[in-house]
């Protein structure tokens, strides 16, 4: 795959960074995307300075990048999986959903709808044509 993907994370306090990178790794191997495709990592922003998260980052190369909450919202109506606590919590069906598409750009797509591990979700978008990273 050549297209560039940006995973939007999710994940409890108290994950560790080995869980976030191992999932986010598991979601490239879902799509049969090479690490090297991996283009941004997003989350929250209040929650993109947590060393879990910026560790998880690093293994990648990357550094987190943060989303605010109405760049999560406008991207709600795209989003495919609804949790009824992010919904209640962030205003979204699915914060990794969300942060993924806000990153990639208005135009960017679903190419893995949130999958989860034990305290993180993950889900890839694919980065608009020409784009850059939120």
């Amino acid at each position: 795959m050549s297209d560039r993907i940006v995973a939007g994370i999710g994940f409890r306090r108290g994950t560790g960074a080995d869980e976030i990178a191992a999932l986010i790794a598991r979601a490239l191997g879902a799509i049969g995307a090479p690490h090297a495709d991996l283009a941004a990592i997003a989350t929250a922003a209040d929650r993109a300075a947590e060393p879990s998260i910026r560790q998880a980052a690093s293994e990648f190369g990357l550094s987190p990048c943060p989303v605010e909450p109405a760049a999560l919202e406008a991207c709600d109506p795209n989003v495919v999986t609804r949790s009824a606590r992010i919904a209640r919590l962030r205003g979204v069906g699915s914060l990794a959903e969300a942060a993924a598409l806000a990153a990639a750009g208005p135009e960017s797509r679903l190419a893995l709808p949130r999958i989860a591990s034990a305290g993180a979700t993950c889900a890839l978008a694919i980065l608009q044509h020409n784009a850059r990273p939120a």
